[in-house]
C-alpha cells in the first residue's frame, strides 16, 4: 500500500511579522514497516535561511528562518509512503511486565540504554503516582508484556471520552486523567505516564492515520490530522506500539512520522516569531491510498 500525504499549514498575521524561526518535523521515517518513497517541503514567501538534520531520535527535522516582512506564512509537505505488513506479536508471546526493568538494565547496548530513557519523567509527562489507579486491574505481576498494555489501551478507550476542543496542546495528563476527556495527544501521554510509573518504556509517536468516512460518503478534503500513539519497549522484540485512542494495535494505516519523549520533542511545526500580533492559523491534512495498478492484459 502507498500513501500519498499532503499537510498545508497557514499562519495569516494580524500585521505583518518581521522574522521567524521554524523547525519542521514533517517528513516520515523510513523504517522496517515503512519506506518514504519521496518528500517534498514548500515554504512561502521563500526563506532566507535552510538546513535540514536529525534530533536526537533519528527524526528528520527541517529548518528554516524568512528574515523579511510577511503577512502570511504557508508550509506545504508533500510525501508519498509505502506501507509494508507487519506481523502482530502474540499477547502471551513477551515477558511478564513486572521482568522489564531487570530486562533494560544491558550495559552497551544502544537499545536498552533508549528503553531506560523512556522510562524517566519527560517535559509535558511528569510523574503521577496517581496514575497506579489506571493500571492497577490490568498488571498483576506475572501477566506477560503485551497483554497488560493492550489491557490498560482498551481501558483509555473505554473509559476516556473523545473531545475535539476540550483541551490544547499545553493540557497536562492530570488534568486529562480527572475530567476523563480529551484527544489522541492527550490519550498518548496519559498511557505513556502510566507506562512509565512501572518502570515500563515508552515513548510517544507522531504520524499520520488515514481515515474512512461514513458509508456512501465522499471523503472531505483537507479532513484527515495528524494523529498520536504510543510505543512501548518489549524486552526480546523491540518497540510495538498500541493506539489507545482508537483501542488498536497499528498497521498499515498508521503513518509514522517523529518518535519522541513526549508532544514537545516531535510537534510538526514549532517556532519563533517577531512582530506579526495576532495570528490565525489553518492546517488541512489530505491522507489518500493510491489506487493500486491494474493487472496487465494477457
Amino acid at each position: 500500500m502507498v500513501y500519498r500525504i499532503r499537510h498545508r499549514t497557514t499562519y495569516l498575521y494580524e500585521d505583518p511579522a518581521n522574522l521567524c524561526h521554524n523547525l519542521a518535523r514533517l517528513r516520515p521515517l523510513d523504517l522496517p514497516t515503512q519506506q518514504c518513497l519521496s518528500f517534498r517541503l514548500k515554504v512561502s514567501p521563500q526563506p532566507d535561511i535552510s538546513s535540514s538534520h536529525l534530533d536526537g531520535f533519528g527524526n528528520h527535522v527541517d529548518y528554516f528562518a524568512i528574515q523579511h516582512p510577511h503577512s502570511e506564512l504557508t508550509i506545504e509537505a508533500e510525501s508519498r509512503v509505502e506501507m509494508r505488513p507487519q506481523a502482530q506479536l502474540l499477547l502471551e508471546a513477551s515477558c511478564p511486565w513486572n521482568e522489564v526493568s531487570a530486562r533494560i538494565e544491558t550495559p552497551g547496548d544502544p537499545e536498552t540504554a533508549m528503553a531506560r530513557e523512556s522510562t524517566l519523567p519527560s517535559r509535558m509527562i511528569p510523574r503521577l503516582p496517581r496514575l497506579t489507579e489506571l493500571t492497577a486491574k490490568d498488571f498483576p505481576q506475572g501477566r506477560p508484556l503485551v497483554e497488560a498494555v493492550s489491557a490498560l489501551n482498551e481501558r483509555i478507550f473505554t473509559e476516556f471520552e473523545f473531545k475535539p476542543g476540550f483541551t490544547n496542546v499545553a493540557t497536562p495528563v492530570s488534568e486529562v486523567f480527572k475530567t476523563r476527556a480529551g484527544v489522541c495527544q492527550d490519550f498518548a501521554h496519559l498511557m505513556i505516564a502510566a507506562l512509565r510509573n512501572l518502570g515500563i518504556p515508552a515513548r510517544y509517536v507522531s504520524g499520520y492515520l488515514e481515515t474512512l468516512p461514513p458509508p456512501g460518503k465522499p471523503k472531505l478534503i483537507g479532513a484527515d490530522a495528524s494523529h498520536a500513539w504510543v510505543s512501548v519497549f518489549v524486552p526480546d522484540h523491540g518497540w510495538i506500539e498500541f493506539d489507545p485512542t482508537n483501542n488498536l494495535r497499528p498497521g498499515q494505516r498508521h503513518i509514522v512520522v517523529a518518535y519522541g519523549s513526549d508532544y514537545a520533542d516531535v510537534s510538526p511545526i514549532r517556532g519563533v516569531t517577531m512582530g506579526g500580533s495576532d495570528h490565525r492559523l489553518r492546517v488541512a491534512v489530505d491522507v489518500n491510498p493510491e489506487p493500486s495498478p491494474r493487472p496487465l492484459p494477457r
